[in-house]
């Protein structure tokens, strides 16, 4: 019957559309599908935003066009001030930023839940027994309290007082939480620790946020004995997620510090315990440490208001709709806490009273820990996802050339009704059945909803999990000084297809003109720099004044991302003003630095790194040291002009060894390494309008300039996949 229903509906449609009534038909989708995607009323606050939704004009494309509410108007530049565009809000806000009386901070929103949910499953971890991985073992929200006050009280009693800064160096796992919910439950200040910022990041840190105390996991305090950390020196006590060796706390005592074992630090606390001094909202929570342009990571304050405001947003947003966050979900938590999503994440699961089970700490092996939980709440940053569809379309091209035109017809059959407005469950449950079950199934079998942050995805890889995840799926947009979520898009609604969403609950949004690049938010369609103002927004950069004056100017924080205010009334992003930008696993990459630090290279005499939002890997042109090019080819038997010398593989191969040498010797990360290289014997300067009179590069026409060998490089190191 499944089978007749779904094609005899078909036909009906296409009858329909054979009439008089078509374009209406067309034009009514995208509104019905936001009265279903939105429960009925069920509060006053619901009851305003569905008569929002009711108000819902289309555009000439047959899209609604507003899904956020316009608070402001936009006005023309004057005065050497550039032109700014209308401010959006989210409709929940329109008419200003809901209370939140019942969470002010950070402590709120876990005292809260312990009261609620004293007995629900908290945090969860997996134990080795006999050499192989158990199962998921979990600690309850009461349990967890009281670790959380023992804790807190042995910080207090070693002399840690509010204000105070507590590093925490490590990977997701249960002690993490309970060091910052301590941290929450005294006023104290959670200072993340994370040692991919760059070669330093650690030792600079320490000493920047003046930290004295540190909880580390085992396999990390070898970066804290390290002689290049020399702020460790700092440090009063150091306490481990586990126990040292021996070896290691003779070492740590001999330098002067009092070294913990985890259980030893909870015994101090049982026998010491000190009251608790809840933070008032404009109490800093945190300092998160994020890429800086030149090197040395910047402090982002945020407060315990900023936190829990975003935390009460998302439960706002999320309540419109028909599949409720619950008790029951479960959130498998690998991204690095030290990052704000998943901190963003975890707390709002906290709130709900909800679970987090952590990874084993093996990312190449978290497959195994999908099966093991089977989450009902998936986040990653698109690289992740980028790996899902490789290995999804691995699979199906392993598939006979029969299986795979039914799997083709079927993906296409059920798009077409997700883009009439259908639900992702209710487009094609055959093909769910028959297709699409597997990849969900990959993911655990329970993922409800999905979603993408820490840079733009693909479209192609957007779709691809709208269609076959078998679950909601969206995309959010922020950074950490946004406290991670400036905007969210709409769980299964096709309009918000290639956007990032709308503005968040407590955030306004607006473009501004950005004139050297072009971009103009008055214009059609509108683009300029994204700003951002709420009650979500850092409040500075720590010991930065001068930073936080040119970041957050007039009370809009200008990230330096450019934006594009789609039909639909969603966010997309196009463009970075600064020359930073993220790749496709979410990490930060200043090209100018990096530029300089590869011009050391004598086989250098200029070059152009190129990476962007939906790549994983960096790639260059580079132009050769011609006097240098040439003592290699005279030492390796190579003749031929230098033109022809730079069209040599040989040289090629030669040129990536000296940048990967170059960038050992300056402790470059990964992912800021070079994988492919474009040799080019004309020097950017001499080469039209790839440089400006000042010899500043001209980012937008290199790119254009050279994309057709940057798509060749990337298909040669994708495997032909770009």
């Amino acid at each position: 019957m499944a089978i007749l229903f779904d094609f005899s509906s078909y036909f009906f449609i296409s009858f329909v559309s054979s009439h008089c009534l078509f374009t209406s038909f067309l034009r009514v989708p995208a509104v019905v599908y936001w009265c279903w995607a939105v429960q009925g009323p069920q509060s006053r606050r619901m009851k305003a935003f569905s008569a929002e939704v009711k108000k819902v004009k289309l555009g000439q494309d047959g899209l609604p066009s507003v899904l956020a509410a316009q608070v402001e108007n936009g006005r023309e530049g004057r005065y050497g001030m550039p032109s700014v565009g209308p401010v959006y809000r989210n409709l929940l806000s329109k008419n200003g930023f809901p209370p939140d009386y019942d969470m002010s901070n950070t402590w709120d929103i876990f005292r809260n839940s312990v009261e609620k949910y004293p007995g629900n499953n908290m945090l969860g971890w997996r134990e080795f027994k006999n050499g192989k991985l158990g199962p998921y073992v979990w600690k309850t929200y009461k349990e967890v309290y009281e670790e959380v006050f023992n804790i807190g009280s042995a910080l207090r009693t070693s002399g840690a007082e509010p204000g105070s800064r507590i590093g925490i160096y490590g990977s997701n796992c249960p002690q993490w939480i309970v060091a910052m919910e301590a941290c929450n439950a005294h006023s104290l200040i959670c200072v993340p620790l994370y040692d991919t910022l760059g070669p330093g990041a650690v030792n600079f840190i320490i000493e920047h946020a003046e930290i004295d105390f540190v909880f580390v996991q085992d396999k990390k305090v070898k970066e804290l004995l390290s002689p290049d950390c020399k702020s460790a020196q700092r440090l009063k006590s150091i306490i481990c997620f586990s126990s040292f060796t021996s070896e290691v706390k003779d070492d740590l005592v001999n330098t002067g510090k009092k070294p913990y074992s985890w259980n030893e630090f909870l015994q101090m606390g049982k026998e010491n315990p000190v009251e608790l001094t809840p933070p008032q909202p404009f109490s800093i929570c945190t300092i998160m440490y994020t890429s800086g342009t030149s090197g040395d990571p910047k402090g982002v304050i945020l407060t315990h208001e900023s936190i829990a405001a975003n935390v009460k947003g998302v439960d706002l947003f999320l309540e419109q709709f028909e599949d409720k966050m619950t008790v029951n979900d479960v959130y498998l938590s690998f991204l690095p806490l030290a990052h704000i999503l998943d901190r963003m994440i975890e707390e709002y699961f906290f709130h709900r009273g909800a679970s987090v089970g952590y990874y084993h700490g093996d990312i190449n092996a978290l497959k195994d820990d999908l099966m093991e939980l089977k989450p009902t709440f998936f986040a990653g940053v698109p690289r992740v996802f980028e790996r899902v569809r490789e290995g999804a379309m691995k699979t199906i091209e392993e598939l006979s050339p029969v299986k795979r035109k039914i799997f083709d017809i079927l993906y296409k059959y059920k798009l077409a009704w997700m883009s009439l407005g259908y639900k992702q469950k209710n487009a094609s449950p055959l093909a769910d059945l028959l297709a699409f079950r597997k990849v969900k199934a990959g993911l655990g079998g329970r993922v409800r909803l999905i979603i993408s942050g820490g840079a733009p995805l693909n479209s192609e890889v957007e779709e691809f999990l709208r269609v076959t995840s078998c679950a909601f799926f969206t995309q959010g947009y922020g950074l950490t000084e946004t406290c991670g979520l400036a905007t969210i898009g709409f769980p299964d609604v096709m309009p918000m297809f290639g956007s990032v969403g709308i503005p968040s609950v407590y955030c306004d949004l607006r473009l501004e003109e950005v004139p050297e690049m072009g971009y103009n938010p008055l214009g059609n369609p509108p683009r300029g720099e994204i700003c951002v103002r709420g009650k979500t927004i850092f409040s500075g950069y720590y010991k930065n004044p001068e930073l936080t004056r040119e970041s957050i100017r007039d009370g809009w924080f200008h990230t330096g991302d450019i934006g594009e205010l789609l039909s639909s009334g969603g966010l997309k992003i196009i463009d970075r003003k600064k020359n930073i930008f993220k790749l496709s696993q979410g990490e930060y990459v200043a090209v100018e630095y990096l530029e300089k630090v590869y011009a050391f290279a004598p086989i250098v005499a200029d070059i152009w790194v190129y990476g962007n939002s939906y790549k994983s890997m960096l790639v260059a042109v580079v132009i050769p040291h011609e006097d240098n090019t040439r003592k290699w080819a005279e030492l390796n038997g190579q003749k031929g002009s230098f033109s022809e010398l730079c069209s040599l593989d040989h040289l090629r191969n030669y040129v990536l060894l000296e940048l990967k040498s170059v960038a050992e010797k300056n402790k470059l990360r990964g992912f800021e390494h070079i994988k492919g290289v474009i040799l080019d014997s004309v020097p950017f300067e001499l080469q039209k309008d790839l440089m400006t009179p000042t010899l500043k590069k001209i980012r937008d026409k290199l790119v254009k300039h050279y994309q057709v060998e940057i798509d060749k490089i990337y298909q040669s190191l994708t495997g032909g996949k770009c």
